[in-house]
């Protein structure tokens, strides 16, 4: 049995993984942690039972022994702390947020390689999307250009999406196009780049997480495209990772390699 304890548990994703944790016979949902609410609102979700142990952070609700994985689907900014008190903890780590900073990414890898926790970093847990983003660089070898467009719901607060940037760095290996001799007329209509990539980032309500990755050829395009309709469309990634991250020593970046992709 596999204890796992999750933070962020009252956010949209933070539900479903615990939901998805309780409802799997391997896994055992032991704690529940959100800065955002108290514990009258987390003990009222259908999916915590009265063993559970709910708090306001990590140190506060879990001992050492009690867990063996953490799954973070937070904010950026709260990141670092919980993990580095899961690190202290020896526990394994899964991290779902999206939006940290290259310099914050190196911290997590030293504090892997430093410790015996392993820790998965992973833009997007859904086995389609990183199928679309393996498929995306075997086409770049072949295009003469391509642009992303990802699309998300409103409420989502960093862009470009982890997972655009995850797949023009990816591509770019693969599709060496150069930029455009072009004039913006509007700053920013072109959007950003990676690679000389363009990345275009649309953020609205009714959805959820979409990518499209555009091709042009001589005389053809092709696009590859994903859509997560439902936020239960990542759980069977969280689920695979949590099951999977103790093969994985040090820190791993991507569900591909948990994938064996």
């Amino acid at each position: 049995m596999i204890r796992v304890v999750v933070t962020g548990a009252c956010g949209r994703m933070g539900e479903e993984v615990c939901r998805a944790v309780s409802n799997d016979e391997d896994l055992a949902l032991v704690g529940a942690i959100d800065a955002k609410q108290d514990k009258s609102d987390l003990i009222a979700k259908e999916y915590i039972d009265s063993t559970v142990k709910i708090g306001r952070s990590l140190d506060e609700t879990i001992d050492l022994g009690e867990a063996d994985v953490l799954v973070d689907f937070t904010q950026a900014s709260a990141v670092m702390k919980t993990v580095d008190t899961a690190v202290k903890l020896g526990l394994n780590i899964i991290i779902g947020t999206t939006g940290l900073t290259a310099e914050e990414i190196s911290h997590l890898k030293n504090s892997a390689e430093s410790n015996s926790s392993h820790i998965l970093l992973a833009p997007n847990f859904a086995i389609g999307a990183v199928l679309m983003m393996k498929l995306a660089v075997t086409v770049a070898g072949y295009a003469d250009r391509a642009e992303i467009i990802e699309l998300h719901h409103d409420k989502k607060v960093d862009a470009p999406s982890g997972t655009a940037k995850l797949t023009a760095e990816l591509m770019s290996t693969a599709l060496n196009q150069g930029r455009l001799d072009e004039t913006e007329n509007i700053e920013g209509v072109r959007g950003g780049t990676i690679g000389n990539i363009p990345i275009h980032s649309l953020r609205l309500p009714g959805l959820v997480a979409h990518q499209e990755v555009i091709f042009g050829f001589q005389g053809q395009t092709l696009t590859i495209r994903h859509d997560s309709i439902d936020r239960k469309s990542f759980m069977p990634g969280v689920i695979l990772a949590i099951k999977k991250i103790g093969e994985f020593a040090g820190f791993t970046y991507g569900l591909d390699k948990i994938m064996g992709l």
